[in-house]
């Protein structure tokens, strides 16, 4: 699968260009496409303090692995790597377990996914090539 960045790595120029689509695809994920409902959904300390008998906390699993297959997906589209896809929804799912749980701040949260992506440019630059 061909992603959006079709430039030869090496090129700083590929870098930032990917960088700055994986933000966009960060923002986007995050922000206007998570919505309430998988936002309140994927936090269980939430659902338990609201009590909604319509949001039971047992969601919160599903809510976290849609949220997590939405991100993947967008690392996935943008850089034509399976594999990174695969990185980007793991991890993806630990810093926001750490967030949920009270052991990080949404400061701390938002600047770890961005490293990641500041990780997965830079595999990039260096001409790093998933094997699938």
């Amino acid at each position: 699968m061909s992603g959006l960045l079709d430039l030869p790595p090496h090129h700083l120029l590929a870098a930032f260009q990917a960088f700055f689509a994986l933000s966009i695809g960060h923002a986007l994920m995050d922000f206007p496409l998570q919505g309430e409902y998988i936002a309140t959904g994927k936090n269980w300390r939430l659902l338990k303090k609201l009590a909604d008998p319509a949001r039971p906390p047992a969601i919160w699993i599903w809510c976290m692995a849609a949220h997590c297959f939405m991100h993947g997906g967008a690392v996935w589209v943008i850089t034509g790597s399976f594999l990174l896809g695969l990185v980007e929804f793991t991890i993806h799912w630990i810093i926001d377990v750490a967030k949920c749980s009270g052991r990080t701040s949404f400061h701390q949260d938002q600047s770890m996914h961005y490293l990641c992506k500041a990780a997965y440019s830079s595999a990039l630059y260096f001409g790093w090539q998933a094997p699938f």
